[in-house]
């Protein structure tokens, strides 16, 4: 499936005015890194992956439309799948890309 390219150009407008940001495709979607961290990715399994506090995934998978991240067969922290329903609104799509905008730029750039 390929990803939502709809949903990538509303996510590129709540990020294009972040400083170190580029686009790459991958794990089947788009990916928008910030000074060469992952913030979120437009998914190509629908909605969206976001890098979150690895200390916060718990509270945050409570929240409905977002479960888990799984790679290699088991859960990621720091990292949370937002449905495509989860992102309908554009004020609930602002607040996941801020989380995941406000995480990748707290890491060292690479």
């Amino acid at each position: 499936m390929a990803y939502d390219t709809d949903l990538a150009e509303r996510v590129r407008e709540h990020i294009s005015a972040e400083r170190g940001l580029d686009e790459k495709p991958m794990f089947g979607g788009l990916a928008f890194l910030l000074n060469g961290n992952m913030a979120v990715c437009v998914s190509g399994k629908g909605g969206l992956m976001v890098r979150v506090p690895p200390e916060h995934t718990d509270e945050l998978l409570a929240e409905d439309h977002v479960e888990p991240m799984i790679m290699a067969g088991r859960p990621t922290r720091g990292w949370v799948r937002v449905s495509a329903d989860g992102v309908t609104d554009e004020a609930a799509l602002r607040g996941w890309v801020r989380r995941g905008v406000d995480y990748a730029t707290s890491l060292p750039s690479k």
